[in-house]
């Protein structure tokens, strides 16, 4: 894969408090990769994590009544931060400025990494994820979680549900829904999963803490995860 975009979970960014084990691997797996080949770029868009969370289970707490767009908003500001310490973690191979909004006419992509967070109220940045690929033509995102696999149903939820290799967009769909919701916990967010579905992407979803694991899907070597619209 000469471009990768790579949602980069805040789960494993932030779970609760910062990883730098996790971020420490995942940089030295990254730059190997980038200093591979030299066609090697990456795209990593940064979730919110724990930060998110604590925010907006804050504000619900001390007022009910707040919007999902506030608390979309308290989580984008998550994800800002966390994008910020990608970036400067990337520092030597990312000449451009943070992306804020992956529709913006004046993004640019001149180094080897581009760092995004998140844009506005209504998705999370899986969807913003699918909006750089398509600008940068990838058609495979990797979606880095704390779970190593899709399954049938939420495990802490239901005993019986099975492990996925491999989804169609439709089934998955069935599975997620149609609808955002601030906080959401789904291993692709519907808004994102609709837009990939209409653009032909595939979506990999994987445990971003297994970093020798990331490395054989940028390599095209067998991996463990699920393939959403194989």
């Amino acid at each position: 894969m000469a471009l990768t975009v790579i949602s980069v979970g805040g789960s494993i960014i932030a779970p609760d408090n910062i990883d730098t084990s996790f971020l420490k691997s995942f940089y030295e797996m990254a730059r190997q990769h980038i200093e591979q080949n030299e066609d090697n770029r990456l795209i990593l868009v940064a979730g919110g994590g724990a930060p998110a969370r604590k925010y907006q289970s804050a504000l619900r707490e001390v007022n009910p009544s707040a919007s999902p767009a506030l608390q979309d908003w308290l989580g984008i500001r998550a994800t800002h931060l966390n994008a910020m310490l990608l970036k400067a973690v990337f520092g030597d191979y990312d000449n451009d400025e943070l992306v804020l909004n992956p529709t913006a006419d004046d993004v640019a992509f001149t180094g080897k990494v581009l760092v995004a967070g998140g844009w506005k109220p209504g998705f999370s940045t899986d969807t913003d994820a699918v909006y750089l690929a398509k600008r940068f033509g990838a058609r495979t995102i990797i979606n880095l979680s704390n779970i190593k696999k899709v399954y049938t149903a939420d495990p802490r939820k239901d005993p019986d549900a099975k492990p996925l290799d491999s989804i169609s967009w439709k089934d998955f769909r069935k599975m997620v829904g149609d609808e955002w919701n601030p906080g959401l916990n789904a291993p692709f967010d519907p808004i994102a999963s609709k837009i990939a579905e209409e653009e032909g992407m595939r979506v990999i979803c994987a445990d971003g803490r297994n970093t020798e694991n990331i490395r054989k899907i940028l390599e095209g070597l067998p991996f463990e995860g699920t393939v959403i619209g194989a």
